[in-house]
């Protein structure tokens, strides 16, 4: 069902630097999530996107000390999946986006999994695991096209579907998940995918729509916090907020072009590159590191950028007083903006990138072919980071 590999000729001896892991799928995907909650392991979720009622979702280990990968394979018989989001609240807990056909008709649906306590598999001759639990969510009177469920940042109660036009919040407080409220956007056909906000409590959802970046107060449905209009020359893909610093969001999109905006001011982008030669699905920001950034694309490159100018990382305005106290010593050197390094071993489209929030120097990029690979901030950038 799956096959690992590694780039090594040593497969037990420890990851290298620029060595990846390579995990292959025997079906395409494009569904890949890294393991939010409880973050003491490197654990990734990857899912296939099979048109035969046979999918998977599959949790992947890292062992760091012997570089092997331990995966356990669970059933999803629901349908192909499209999206995969971690809780990060209860490391058990994901939403699977999926489509399915009923009768003559593909409908889209989506649901809470749980898995089991124990991911060791009670009987040994088993091939495939089962969820300890699923819910499906009522979504059939909201719209036909899912494209993300999210889970709130910090309260684990609250969930986000983006359907069509819509965005509607879901409260699991109770025995069973119900909609408590739902933003109809005003003259948007079709949401591309949206985000929970780090930022103001978590009360704002941000979402994409074509060109356009538009930003929701939960509370208030009728409410658009702020909008950039034309953020990019073609539809935008993929968002994500800087955990580190207030305001800043990173966007890609169909242009080929990664942005990072304040949107305290949303005439004009913060920073900006155009690396990828095609559409850039998954853009995300370095958890801890907040100046790397990832970001994949229909151009089959996984690209690590630095954007230390505008971090939370950002080097300070020296001043005269404080040159007067470092004379003698030397300056620290600190990684200059840009491209870093292009990680090409993908053969197809990468559809996802994730890092893992055990190990802040280690991602997992996931092509459409079915290739997860797992890979190593280089370690030259690193130490520049850390020393």
């Amino acid at each position: 069902m799956c096959r690992a590999e590694t780039t090594k000729t040593d497969a037990s001896s420890p990851m290298e630097e620029n060595n990846s892991l390579v995990y292959g799928l025997d079906f395409q995907a494009r569904a890949l999530a890294s393991q939010q909650a409880e973050s003491n392991d490197v654990r990734f979720f990857v899912a296939t996107q099979s048109l035969k009622p046979n999918n998977h979702l599959h949790v992947v280990d890292l062992n760091e000390d012997s570089s092997a990968l331990q995966s356990r394979i669970f059933t999803h018989p629901y349908g192909e999946i499209w999206r995969l989001t971690a809780s990060a609240h209860d490391p058990r807990l994901l939403a699977s986006c999926y489509s399915l056909l009923k009768g003559t008709q593909v409908v889209m649906e989506t649901a809470l999994l749980t898995l089991p306590e124990s991911l060791e598999p009670k009987d040994a001759d088993l091939e495939f695991l089962t969820f300890q639990n699923v819910e499906t969510l009522p979504t059939s009177g909201y719209g036909a096209e899912i494209r993300t469920t999210e889970f709130h940042p910090t309260d684990a109660n609250q969930l986000a579907c983006v359907v069509d036009g819509k965005i509607v919040l879901f409260n699991r407080a109770e025995a069973a998940t119900r909609v408590v409220a739902e933003i109809n956007a005003k003259n948007v056909p079709k949401f591309t995918t949206g985000r929970w906000s780090h930022f103001h409590q978590g009360n704002h959802f941000i979402a994409l729509h074509d060109c356009s970046i538009r930003s929701y107060d939960v509370r208030d449905p009728n409410h658009v916090v702020w909008t950039i209009e034309e953020a990019h020359s073609q539809m935008v893909r993929d968002l994500d907020c800087n955990p580190n610093k207030q305001c800043h969001i990173v966007t890609g999109g169909d242009d080929g072009v990664m942005k990072v905006w304040d949107f305290r001011n949303t005439k004009e982008h913060v920073f900006a590159r155009s690396d990828h030669h095609h559409w850039i699905w998954s853009v995300r920001f370095n958890t801890y590191h907040d100046q790397l950034i990832l970001s994949s694309g229909s151009d089959g490159k996984v690209l690590l950028t630095c954007a230390g100018s505008v971090s939370s990382e950002a080097p300070e305005v020296i001043t005269d007083d404080a040159v007067e106290q470092v004379v003698g010593s030397e300056p620290r050197e600190h990684l200059a903006d840009g491209l870093l390094q292009t990680f090409d071993q993908h053969e197809d489209s990468v559809y996802g990138v994730e890092w893992s929030t055990a190990d802040p120097w280690m991602f997992a990029s996931l092509s459409y072919d079915g290739r997860m690979i797992i890979s190593k901030v280089p370690k030259q950038y690193k130490y520049q980071i850390l020393l």
